[in-house]
């Protein structure tokens, strides 16, 4: 093929938001999965955030995200996926807005110990009509609830994909990132 008829493939880029409650796995997930040293605006647990922050279940962690986390994946020379990992404090959540305009999905990581922290994650997506998936990360000291009960306590219905997640493992948060793929897709294309 001469130079003349270069081929010029168009790159599209998408945007994501990872959520939910503190200390969910939210900057592991985003970590995990890209493809570059991901920005993280972690920042020292103050004295006063530890007695606003309920650190019962996570009583080691010592940061926290105070903006967000950035991370890429190029899924083919077609696809890149940015990826911005929401705080998952309260007061943060005025950021969240700005966070999501543009992201085309979600993903909401959960916590079963603390389940009622995401309860926020979903209906913020749920009003902005934001398409979302829901990752189950299972942490070594909680109690096993099936998908179906923690589906059933979200409220969530049955077109809200859900899933086991281990936000440490690339291949776990590839494999959500696909199902998020996957049911955006099938949007996209019209029933019969």
């Amino acid at each position: 093929m001469s130079e003349a008829f270069e081929i010029h493939r168009h790159v599209t880029a998408t945007k994501f938001v990872i959520a939910g409650g503190f200390g969910v796995g939210k900057t592991t997930f985003v970590g995990a999965i890209s493809e570059i040293d991901p920005l993280r605006t972690e920042a020292a647990m103050t004295t006063v955030a530890r007695d606003v922050d309920d650190r019962s279940a996570v009583e080691s962690k010592s940061t926290t995200t105070v903006a967000m986390d950035f991370g890429r994946l190029t899924v083919d020379d077609s696809l890149v996926m940015y990826l911005f990992g929401a705080p998952g404090q309260d007061r943060f959540r005025f950021m969240w807005d700005d966070l999501v305009t543009g992201a085309l999905g979600a993903v909401v990581l959960v916590d079963t110990r603390r389940l009622s922290d995401c309860f926020a994650s979903v209906d913020y997506f749920e009003r902005r009509q934001v398409p979302f998936v829901v990752g189950v990360n299972r942490f070594p000291d909680s109690a096993y609830h099936g998908l179906a009960d923690v589906a059933a306590a979200l409220g969530i219905g049955p077109d809200v994909p859900i899933m086991d997640c281990d936000a440490r493992s690339r291949a776990s948060a590839r494999d959500v990132l696909l199902v998020l793929l996957e049911m955006l897709a099938a949007r996209l294309v019209p029933a019969r």
